[in-house]
């Protein structure tokens, strides 16, 4: 069902966890499938310095908030806003058809940590 790249990037994630002292964090879950992620970002002059993520759900969740934290880390809030859906499943590789929306909740976790950061900063 998956391929060895995603099931490797599962087993060995290089951004779970917890980030001590975050800017800001985003949350978002899907009742239908019960994927509950949360993204937490460090900002510094405006660009993601330092991510990182907690999931709750399967393969393709976990993998696709690891590959977004990767992708996003070091960019600006504006690039990272421009990143989609599509361009973390690019990244990925292959994923079963029915698991593409969890890149949709990684993406959707990002934005909002990033609208709660402008709000506290008044950005």
């Amino acid at each position: 069902m998956y391929v060895d790249k995603v099931l490797k990037r599962f087993q060995k994630p290089k951004f779970a966890g917890e980030l001590k002292g975050a800017d800001a964090i985003g949350e978002v879950g899907n009742v239908r499938c019960g994927d509950i992620m949360r993204i937490y970002i460090k900002v510094k002059a405006g660009k993601i310095a330092d991510i990182r993520f907690k999931t709750y759900g399967c393969v393709a969740a976990i993998v696709s908030s690891d590959y977004l934290c990767e992708m996003v880390k070091g960019k600006t809030l504006e690039e990272a806003e421009k990143i989609t859906a599509q361009d973390v499943v690019k990244k990925i590789g292959e994923i079963p058809l029915v698991k593409v929306h969890c890149s949709v909740l990684a993406q959707d976790a990002l934005k909002k940590a990033i609208g709660e950061y402008r709000k506290k900063k008044q950005i």
